[in-house]
C-alpha cells in the first residue's frame, strides 16, 4: 500500500469519477484505475461499485474513507515538520552544560534566539560525569565542557579552545596584582573551592603535589555562589579561566605548574545523526567572541 495509492482512492472517493478524479491528479484514466485495481487486490475486498454510468463506494471503500485521510494527512504534516526543522523554524535543542563553561554560553545563546526565534533551547547543567551520562542516554544532543582527563566511551570530543586553571580573587586581593601563582604561594591562603566532583575541583586534584595542605573553608556545587563569596572575602577559588568571562570585581591568576591546560570541548556521540540546530549552534559558538578571545589568547 502506498501513499500515492491512497491519495488516488482518495480522490476517487470524493468525486466518484474516475475521469474527473484522474483529471484533478493529472494522470490518465487508465493509471488511476490501475492504481486503484492493485490497492484492491492487496487488500483482497473491492473498495469501489463500478457501473457503466455510475460510482460508489462498496462498504469497505467507505471504512477506509476516513483511514486513508488519516495516513496522507498524517505524511503531509510530516513532511512539513521534517521541513520546519531542515529550516530552523521548529524544534528542540537540548545541550548539557558545565558550570565553569556558563559565562561563555550567554553570547551564543542570546544571537541563536534571535536568528532561530522558533526553536525550543532547552539547557542542563550539571556535573561532567552526569552530563556524559546524559548524552550517551540520547537525553542532550551535546555537551559543553572542557576535555576529560580519560577519554569517554563512545564520545568525540571537538576543542574549540585551550584553557588554564587559575586562582580567582577578589580585585582587592593581595594576589590580585601578581601575573601567577604558584601552588606553594597557595597554601598561605583561606580556599572556597567547587565541590568535589566539578571538573575544575577534580583538575585540581590531579596536579596538586603530595603532602601540600590546603586550608579549604568552603566548598560550592554552585559557581555563581562561590564567585559572590570571592568578591566579597579575601578567600581565594580556583577555577577555569572561562568562568569569569564577563564577571566584574574578580581577577583570574595563572596558576604556576607544569602543563596547565583544560580544552574546553563540544561532546557529542561518535557515529549518530547531529540536529541541523545542534550544528548551527556549535557554529556560532565557535565564532562568539568569548571563544575568540580565548583561541587567540594561545596563538
Amino acid at each position: 500500500m502506498e501513499l500515492r495509492q491512497l491519495k488516488y482512492f482518495i480522490k476517487t472517493a470524493e468525486t466518484l469519477s474516475f475521469s474527473e478524479a484522474s483529471k484533478a491528479l493529472c494522470i490518465t484514466q487508465s493509471t488511476l484505475s490501475q492504481q486503484i485495481k492493485q490497492l484492491e487486490t492487496e487488500l483482497g475486498t473491492p473498495l469501489f461499485i463500478r457501473s457503466s454510468h455510475s460510482v460508489s463506494l462498496t462498504e469497505a471503500g467507505e471504512e477506509m474513507l476516513p483511514y486513508a485521510r488519516h495516513t496522507v494527512n498524517s505524511a503531509e504534516l510530516c513532511a512539513a515538520r521534517i521541513s520546519d526543522l531542515n529550516n530552523m523554524t521548529a524544534g528542540t535543542l537540548n545541550i548539557g552544560v558545565t558550570y565553569s563553561f556558563s559565562p561563555i554560553l550567554t553570547e551564543t545563546l542570546i544571537m541563536f534566539r534571535k536568528m532561530y526565534p522558533d526553536i525550543k533551547l532547552n539547557i542542563c547543567y550539571r556535573p561532567m560525569a552526569e552530563l556524559m551520562e546524559l548524552l550517551k542516554s540520547r537525553e542532550v544532543d551535546f555537551v559543553l565542557a572542557f576535555r576529560p582527563w580519560k577519554p569517554e566511551d563512545g564520545v568525540e570530543s571537538h576543542i574549540l579552545f585551550q584553557n588554564y586553571l587559575a586562582a580567582i580573587v577578589a580585585e582587592g586581593h593581595p594576589l590580585a596584582e601578581k601575573e601567577s601563582v604558584t601552588l606553594s604561594e597557595l597554601q598561605r591562603y583561606d580556599l572556597a573551592l567547587p565541590s568535589r566532583g566539578l571538573q575544575a575541583r577534580n583538575a585540581f586534584e590531579l596536579i596538586k603535589p603530595a603532602g601540600y595542605d590546603f586550608r579549604i573553608k568552603i566548598e560550592l556545587n554552585e559557581v555563581n555562589i562561590l564567585l559572590k563569596i570571592i568578591r566579597q572575602t579575601m578567600l581565594v577559588s580556583v577555577l577555569a579561566e572561562a568562568t569569569i568571562h564577563n564577571e566584574s570585581g574578580i581577577k583570574a591568576i595563572h596558576l604556576d605548574f607544569p602543563e596547565n591546560e583544560l580544552a574546553g570541548c563540544v561532546h557529542t556521540l561518535r557515529g549518530t545523526y547531529r540536529k541541523r540546530a545542534a550544528q548551527e549552534f556549535i557554529r556560532l559558538l565557535s565564532e562568539s567572541m568569548a571563544v575568540r578571545e580565548r583561541q587567540n589568547d594561545w596563538i
